[in-house]
C-alpha cells in the first residue's frame, strides 16, 4: 500500500514541477541560479548596449557644441567679408 502511495506522489510530483518551472517564479528562480541580479532582468548585452548609447549621445552633445561654434565663426566670417570697413560689434 505504501508503494502505491510513494508511487503515486512521485507520478504527480512530475508535471507540478514542469508547470511550476516554466511559470514566471520559475523564470526567476532560474535567472537568479545564473547569477542575474533580482528584478533587473536585463543580460549583459543590454547593458552594453547602454553604456554605447550614454557614449553615443555624449559625443553627439559634444559635436552640437562644436557645430554651434562653427555656425557663430561663419556668421563672423561672413559679416566680415560683407562689410570689411566695418569694425566688428566688441571693439
Amino acid at each position: 500500500m505504501w508503494v502505491f502511495v510513494i508511487v503515486l506522489i512521485v507520478a504527480l510530483m512530475i508535471p507540478i514541477t514542469a508547470i511550476l518551472l516554466d511559470s514566471p517564479l520559475g523564470r526567476s528562480i532560474a535567472r537568479r541560479l545564473e547569477g542575474e541580479a533580482p528584478g533587473d532582468g536585463r543580460t549583459a548585452g543590454v547593458r552594453e548596449l547602454e553604456r554605447r548609447v550614454e557614449v553615443l549621445e555624449t559625443d553627439l552633445e559634444d559635436l552640437n557644441r562644436s557645430i554651434s561654434g562653427m555656425r557663430e565663426e561663419l556668421q563672423f566670417v561672413q559679416r566680415l567679408l560683407e562689410d570689411p570697413n566695418k569694425k566688428p560689434r566688441g571693439s
